[in-house]
């Protein structure tokens, strides 16, 4: 992302162009319903955000839609303009997973955040996941067998779970989607469990809590 953010600097597209690019983006499909039913029940639904983004495209989306209050935590690459008008855009941390991209590993950003929860007595029933992409894979694989991967149809991270059932299958029920109404139903089948939706064009990262109520894998 930063060779294309110094590509779109040295064209001399102003910061607040971007911004007006990024906030006109249409959501995938059914995804504004999906996080209006989730801002609907914050008490009974958490809702996270883990990206390969950037900070910035992040806020301005979710602030151009009005719906920042379905999100409780975003995780991603920091961004900022410089003097110069250039975006520049940092790792979201360091890690040892061969598995994916050097600035961010999916899982190890949802491990830690639901062993926080845990520390904070907070317990989830279960995690729902969805996203599309191949860094999804990784966190996918640490799911439980009650929680769901909603991997979406015909992109990567389905392509990549069909080739793991003739090897090493996952805990998780795999759940397919193509709209946000894939999603939605499935979280209200759950009763309003837990959530974690990962950032397909901001079909980003979810997750709801059950306090009190173990996990029991």
């Amino acid at each position: 992302m930063g060779s294309v953010m110094n590509y779109i600097g040295g064209q001399k597209v102003s910061p607040e162009k971007i911004r007006s690019v990024m906030e006109t983006i249409p959501f995938t499909a059914g995804m504004t319903d999906l996080l209006t039913f989730i801002s609907d029940h914050k008490s009974t639904i958490d809702c996270i955000v883990i990206s390969d983004s950037n900070t910035l495209f992040i806020d301005w989306i979710l602030q151009a839609s009005g719906l920042q209050a379905a999100v409780d935590r975003v995780f991603t690459n920091p961004a900022r303009f410089n003097e110069l008008g250039y975006m520049e855009v940092r790792c979201h941390h360091s890690h040892d997973c061969e598995r994916c991209p050097v600035n961010l590993c999916k899982r190890k950003v949802l491990q830690r955040y639901l062993s926080e929860q845990s520390a904070g007595g907070v317990e989830y029933q279960r995690v729902l996941y969805a996203g599309d992409g191949g860094n999804d894979l990784c966190p996918a694989s640490c799911l439980g067998g009650r929680d769901v991967v909603m991997p979406r149809k015909g992109f990567a991270l389905e392509k990549l779970l069909v080739k793991l059932e003739d090897g090493a299958p996952l805990s998780a029920r795999v759940v397919t989607w193509s709209s946000g109404a894939d999603i939605l139903e499935e979280l209200k089948a759950s009763g309003g469990t837990d959530l974690c939706l990962s950032d397909s064009h901001l079909a980003v990262d979810v997750r709801s809590p059950s306090e009190n109520q173990p996990r029991q894998d």
